[in-house]
């Protein structure tokens, strides 16, 4: 009975390793448009007593010319554009054939009015809104600790 079991493992694993060859890649925290992909929206744990903290993610397979023109989330208030060149509303421009990142050296998102901390490990609810792909149900995730 033991051999049976091993054999099949055995099988299980070939078949699965066979089919993976095929698969395309896939990449953890991915969210699709019709025009584009969004991956990884994070941001890192914040101080206590915090009111903002910034919203990081990367933008690419970008088959059209988008914008992204409003984020929600249930932890925060408001959110806004903050860094290079932001005007404070979201409107955030996303060109065809290229790979965009919202991050803390740059542009990125910055929630306002936090209503819970954002702990290291854990994720909430995110809506992004673009002007052609429509809206997504994304997931924000707090990567790690600003402060140590």
């Amino acid at each position: 009975m033991n051999m049976l079991f091993t054999r099949r493992g055995v099988l299980q694993m070939s078949v699965a390793a066979g089919t993976a060859s095929w698969l395309p890649p896939v990449r953890a925290c991915q969210f699709s448009t019709p025009t584009l992909t969004v991956t990884h929206p994070w941001t890192r744990a914040s101080e206590p007593g915090a009111s903002t903290a910034a919203v990081c993610m990367l933008f690419d397979e970008v088959l059209a010319t988008d914008r992204l023109v409003s984020v929600r989330t249930p932890v925060a208030a408001d959110a806004e554009m903050a860094g290079l060149g932001a005007s404070g509303e979201i409107n955030f421009l996303i060109p065809q054939g290229q790979t965009t990142r919202l991050d803390e050296s740059g542009t990125w998102v910055r929630l306002v009015g936090l209503r819970v901390p954002l702990e290291i490990g854990t994720s909430h609810a995110l809506e992004l809104g673009f002007e052609k792909g429509g809206v997504i149900n994304a997931t924000l995730t707090v990567d790690y600790a600003r402060f140590r």
